[in-house]
């Protein structure tokens, strides 16, 4: 045991029930920590509440589900062996709960350097956890590390041999995982108590998307969306498309739902002899095709704006008090854009930022972006360009962080995190 997780088990008091924040992006999916409250500064001096060493190599955001930190890694066996593993953490102390070794044996498919083979971020219904390392399975446990069910979705390659990445989504007791690859794409419901498929739909014209699904609840109905070249979103309960929306691109950021809009875009790729994507405004009730080329047609099915100039890259947008949050691809840069209409409010490069990865995140009255050196941007929020205040922590940084109970939970390329109020705040 190291020191200071040790410091922490004997100075740390229990924490009250967490707010828990059960899959990527927390509990709507949106970047939104909405009632909750974190130190407004931190770094390894203060407010930290503890911080531990996570073996092998996975880019997993942390969950966080009844005072537990959950997340995945693989890490290195004989040979070309991997262990694809299971973690839950603490969250009051750190101190690791249990471990559990889904799966040992070389990788299905090759992965790019910078990707892992623990890239998918696991869900919770809170009462089991659901952790998907792609093509090398799919894993439940309930929240003792037993095992439950374990499903094998199939093997299938990744253009440019980058792997995978999308992560599963909980809707109305399925669990939806988006397969898009180079040879048969395709959309999976399982029952989540069971595995057992209830069913399915091909996506012929995808491939190797990494976005992840999202679950839309507005007035009128639930939906499940899938971005891609061409967004489409489907009926939880029976796969059946409602509406699609082509945007070209490539899509890796997953769409953002605030009450009956929903918020999608995807990257620019004409320099790389693809078509420009852009940023896109759909209204509740959505309906057929979407033509982004015929102005009326699109609005009467559904859509509300589109932005040609406002493309999407890796990290996905924050849509936060009237204004969306879009950390563009390179640079450091912040472009936001009024979510009413879908024009541009300011573009800046944040002081000393480097690539953005993460997600940012809302939190506090404030928006939170953090690069990929460990340095979170606090923003104002509004129209108006208004940096705050920036916090750092040593590392590498790709995993969007979790928000729950007081705590604010980040995942370096080699530690664990947990920022929390430990000397005023």
């Amino acid at each position: 045991m190291t020191t200071r997780l040790l410091a922490a088990l004997l100075t740390l008091t229990p924490l009250s029930a967490a707010a828990d924040w059960p899959q990527f992006r927390g509990p709507a999916g949106n970047g939104l920590a909405l009632g909750e409250a974190v130190p407004a500064t931190w770094d390894e001096d203060s407010n930290l509440a503890w911080r531990i060493d996570v073996p092998g190599d996975g880019w997993s955001a942390p969950i966080v589900v009844a005072g537990k930190v959950l997340l995945t890694t693989t890490v290195p066996a004989d040979g070309d062996d991997l262990t694809f593993e299971v973690h839950c953490y603490d969250l009051a102390s750190g101190a690791r709960l249990w471990k559990r070794v889904a799966k040992t044996g070389p990788p299905s498919e090759p992965t790019h350097r910078d990707n892992t083979y623990a890239s998918e971020t696991p869900v919770t219904d809170g009462e089991r956890v659901y952790a998907y390392f792609g093509m090398n399975g799919l894993f439940c446990y309930d929240l003792s590390g037993e095992p439950v069910w374990s499903k094998d979705l199939g093997v299938y390659p990744m253009n440019n041999d980058w792997g995978a990445s999308s992560s599963p989504v909980l809707v109305d007791g399925k669990l939806v995982l988006q397969i898009d690859n180079r040879e048969a794409s395709f959309v999976v419901a399982l029952d989540a108590a069971t595995g057992d498929e209830a069913w399915r739909a091909e996506r012929p014209d995808e491939q190797s998307n990494w976005s992840t699904p999202t679950v839309w609840r507005n007035s009128q109905r639930t939906e499940v969306v899938l971005g891609g070249k061409t967004v489409r979103s489907y009926d939880p309960a029976t796969g059946d498309e409602l509406w699609n929306l082509p945007i070209g691109g490539r899509s890796s950021a997953t769409a953002t739902a605030v009450g009956d809009t929903l918020y999608l875009g995807s990257e620019n790729r004409v320099s790389r002899g693809g078509t420009p994507g852009g940023l896109f405004a759909v209204r509740a009730g959505a309906a057929g095709t979407i033509d982004p080329g015929d102005a009326d047609s699109a609005k009467a099915n559904g859509l509300v704006w589109m932005n040609v100039r406002g493309a999407v890259g890796i990290s996905s947008p924050l849509v936060y008090e009237g204004q969306i949050y879009v950390p563009e691809r390179r640079g450091g840069v912040i472009r936001v854009h009024d979510a009413a209409t879908g024009e541009e409010s300011y573009r800046k490069r944040l002081p000393g930022a480097a690539v953005i990865w993460a997600s940012p995140f809302g939190v506090n009255g404030a928006v939170h972006i953090l690069d990929e050196r460990g340095q979170t941007h606090v923003l104002a929020p509004g129209a108006e360009y208004e940096v705050l205040r920036q916090n750092e922590l040593p590392g590498r940084f790709w995993s969007t962080p979790a928000v729950s109970d007081g705590s604010l939970v980040l995942r370096s390329q080699t530690e664990l995190f947990c920022v929390r109020a430990t000397n005023g705040g």
